[in-house]
């Protein structure tokens, strides 16, 4: 009997999967391609919503995991797709400026936020106002390790590229059963791809609409990562990912017109040379209206496990989320209420 079946092999899935082998536990990996918004993401990790200067939540335990969990996976995988460079938030005023050594000077930010106001002189970018640095940042090339890790477990024999069928689930005493296949527990990490589970698509995943550019700027010559109201990241041999758009209404996976529009918009406003746009991706990023993630077990069907609502940040939430999933279901740990789905279904009356 398998310990888990994992379905879906994006960021949740790679994270909690790792961890499974790591504790030596057997798994088997369900993934289709479907659900993009891992392999197009930005893949930024940053500790700080840099927006209005707050700590995000639990942001020490996740740079901590950050810092930890990717170097191991990228040794294990013999790739490199961890990339640690620093941001420097642009800033538009004096104001932004105070409010930021204001921020700075807090215990909870004072490890993430240089006290530094730099004036780079960033080719081609103009900033009146100078930048901040934000410590302990980065990127991962999530393309390459989901696409490292598949071929992983492929040779290992751990992933079926097929849609999973939730019809052919079978509830056992003391598991449960697909096709041929008995395992102990099934842990759904489907993204946006929730909403065709007939176990857990009660629960409230909204979809967030993400667009970006790859552009290419031979004379834009930056090797940090710069952010306004837009990123520009490098990612060698003078491209850029340049992002992010945010649409509510919209759940396709498709280019618009109109998210390019706003991004090169933002783009002339911030860069001052010439660029070719190489490519244009879109993905929906699985975000959740309370802003938390959905973690843990169906209130009637015990083996059922889900692992999702990662949103915008899921490079940091990855290796803790599936930390905290993984120790609940070994060891019966506590799982934070914040992000445990009980919190749904107590209010539905349900348990």
């Amino acid at each position: 009997m398998i310990d888990y079946l994992i379905i879906g092999n994006g960021i949740a899935g790679v994270c909690f999967a790792e961890l499974a082998l790591q504790s030596n536990r057997s798994i088997l990996v369900f993934d289709n391609g479907s659900q993009t918004s891992s392999r197009i993401a930005g893949g930024l990790y940053n500790p700080v919503v840099l927006k209005r200067f707050s700590e995000i939540w639990k942001a020490k335990e996740q740079v901590d995991l950050v810092e930890s969990f990717y170097p191991v996976l990228e040794k294990k995988l013999g790739v490199t797709f961890d990339y640690k460079l620093p941001i420097y938030r642009k800033f538009a005023s004096i104001e932004e400026q105070n409010n930021w050594f204001q921020a700075a000077d807090k215990p909870s930010l004072s490890d993430f936020l240089n006290t530094n106001l730099y004036n780079l002189g960033f080719t081609n970018i103009n900033a009146s106002f100078g930048f901040g640095e934000v410590c302990k940042t980065g990127y991962l090339d999530i393309k390459t390790m989901v696409e490292a890790y598949s071929d992983y477990l492929k040779a290992q024999n751990l992933l079926i590229e097929q849609t999973f069928d939730y019809s052919k689930v079978e509830f056992l005493d003391n598991g449960l059963k697909y096709n041929a296949i008995e395992a102990k527990h099934i842990v759904f990490c489907e993204g946006f791809g929730l909403h065709t589970n007939p176990y857990f698509n009660d629960l409230p995943l909204d979809g967030t609409k993400g667009e970006l550019l790859i552009i290419k700027a031979p004379e834009l010559k930056l090797q940090a990562i710069v952010k306004s109201n837009i990123f520009i990241l490098p990612i060698g041999n003078d491209l850029y990912k340049v992002g992010a758009t945010y649409n509510w209404e919209d759940k396709t996976n498709l280019p618009t017109a109109n998210g390019k529009k706003e991004l090169l918009q933002n783009l002339e406003e911030l860069i001052a040379c010439d660029y070719e746009v190489v490519a244009h991706f879109a993905g929906v990023r699985p975000t959740v209206k309370d802003r938390r993630p959905l973690v843990g077990t169906h209130y009637v069907y015990k083996q059922l496990h889900i692992l999702n609502g990662l949103g915008t940040r899921g490079v940091m939430l990855g290796p803790f989320l599936a930390k905290q999933l993984f120790e609940y279901l070994e060891n019966e740990s506590v799982l934070d209420k914040e992000i445990d789905i009980n919190r749904f279904y107590k209010k539905r009356g349900l348990l």
